[in-house]
């Protein structure tokens, strides 16, 4: 059985934040159509498990400035989550947490790629 390598949890954590990222900006706006939606802060959550579990793989073999920058990343998404789940307060610290989580991820991705040429 193959060992999962941290190119692939790069690849989930990318896809995971894009997805969250694209959810947080497009679907206030699907909210002001009369289609019936309202915002669920368990799909939040969803995305942000997700992107932990990449994380908790990943700071384990990448470089300070990663580890750094992921998280603090997901600590501002959290914080967001938590405050609306529990305050119902929205923030917009989770745009900078998904901006971030992109780019620490594309980060390593690249550096885990010149590793391994």
């Amino acid at each position: 059985m193959k060992k999962l390598t941290t190119p692939f949890y790069d690849i989930l954590g990318i896809s995971s934040a894009t997805i969250c990222l694209v959810h947080c900006l497009i679907f206030p706006l699907l909210t002001i159509l009369p289609l019936g939606l309202s915002h669920n802060p368990i799909i939040d959550l969803l995305f942000a498990s997700i992107g932990l579990f990449a994380i908790f793989k990943i700071t384990k073999k990448s470089t300070l400035l990663v580890s750094s920058i992921l998280i603090v990343s997901m600590s501002l998404i959290w914080i967001t989550i938590l405050t609306d789940l529990f305050l119902e307060i929205h923030l917009d610290l989770i745009y900078f947490g998904g901006f971030g989580m992109i780019i620490g991820h594309l980060i390593n991705y690249k550096n885990h790629k010149n590793l391994h040429k």
